[in-house]
């Protein structure tokens, strides 16, 4: 997409530089629409291009995750101690819940009254995450790439480097690991990489001489990564013009930051289709489910799709370990780093980092798009 495009889509442009995205309302508590619109052909195609879906099946899928996102909440206040997690099953297009074994009858009744499918596990979602805690204050040797809580499968996953795995930091940190709780290596073909990139020319923002991506519009600004600039910092857009700066940043740790806008610009709710699909609204920040589709938007791959695979996995970047990021299968690179991640109509975060690339696939974390709310007190900029 190049940046002449006039009217509305000039309206879109302005959105990429002054806000990736558009975003849901208020942070944290967001919802999907009563009445969801119809997806639009240009995201439809794009399930059907990155997901091997039909048009109908990709049309059934978004309901079914909406169904979904809205089930979860009430299907965890159900199970109460027994929540062992919870994930999308895309072969039955409903949520599956997983509860302990010592769970009463009730509260398997009252799970099931939801609509969700029950699935009974050995270890509640409070001990897996409290072995996932204690992974996160271990410092971590390069050859562990990442970890997290995997639902479906009831444990901790650790993910190593292949060529790292008898590296003997690498052992010691997996020995330890074992004795924290239930935990299941896999190995990895590659360690991940944030996705900023050198100055080039394109359609981005721009800080000193890194190139990202816009995520989601809040109001007075955009939030985007943190590692493409430090506080203070200020940004240009793709014209070389004044944006605003950074007002707040976290990296490592987090993987988040806010840039507010002036000089010109403006927000807009609305995360761009570079011509792929239409540009999309936003209506919210409803929090899809482990299993639910999920897209991507950024300036370099632009627009590609996938699913979410796990919530809440620790990152081992060169630059140190990232918390509570999101993992999905969509393909991203180098100055893809900050921009939106959608399912549906709902915004859901910010590209954070990833390995592989568009060509051969690989997989992306992005930092939820709520806790970035929460955390300096935004409100997104909705349709």
């Amino acid at each position: 997409m190049r940046r002449i495009r006039l009217h509305r889509v000039a309206v879109a442009a302005l959105v990429l530089l002054g806000s990736w995205a558009a975003a849901g309302t208020l942070p944290a508590t967001a919802a999907t629409s009563a009445t969801a619109p119809s997806a639009s052909p240009g995201l439809l195609q794009a399930m059907q291009r990155d997901l091997g879906l039909s048009a109908p099946r990709a049309q059934a899928r978004l309901a079914a995750e909406r169904t979904a996102t809205a089930v979860e909440p009430k299907a965890r206040k159900a199970a109460g101690a027994a929540w062992g997690g919870s994930w999308f099953d895309t072969e039955a297009g409903r949520l599956t819940v997983a509860v302990t074994s010592d769970a009463p009858a009730s509260a398997l009744r009252a799970v099931r009254s939801t609509g969700a499918a029950v699935r009974t596990v050995e270890h509640s979602a409070r001990q897996l995450d409290l072995t996932k805690a204690h992974l996160d204050r271990s410092p971590a040797p390069r050859g562990v790439s990442a970890w997290r809580v995997d639902p479906a499968a009831n444990t901790v996953v650790v993910d190593v480097v292949r060529a790292e795995r008898s590296d003997n930091d690498v052992r010691r940190f997996l020995a330890r690991a074992r004795e924290a709780g239930p935990v299941t290596v896999r190995t990895v073909s590659s360690a991940p990489r944030t996705f900023a990139a050198g100055t080039v020319g394109g359609d981005p923002y721009y800080t000193g001489n890194a190139r990202c991506s816009i995520g989601f519009s809040v109001h007075g600004g955009f939030v985007t990564a943190g590692h493409c600039g430090q506080r203070g910092a200020g940004v240009r857009g793709w014209d070389g013009s004044s944006i605003g700066a950074f007002q707040g940043s976290s990296f490592p740790g987090d993987d988040y930051a806010w840039v507010s806008v002036g000089g010109g610009w403006w927000t807009v709710p609305v995360v761009l289709g570079w011509g792929t699909v239409p540009d999309q609204l936003v209506r919210g920040s409803a929090e899809a489910p482990v299993g639910a589709s999920v897209c991507r938007s950024g300036s370099t791959t632009h627009w590609h799709c996938g699913t979410v695979l796990a919530k809440n996995e620790t990152v081992n970047y060169s630059q140190g370990a990232v918390h509570q990021l999101t993992k999905t299968s969509v393909c991203a690179e180098p100055g893809d780093s900050g921009g939106s991640f959608i399912s549906g109509d709902q915004a859901q975060g910010v590209t954070s980092g990833g390995w592989g690339n568009c060509s051969g696939g690989g997989e992306t974390w992005f930092q939820p798009v709520n806790e970035i709310l929460n955390r300096y007190g935004l409100t997104l900029h909705t349709a």
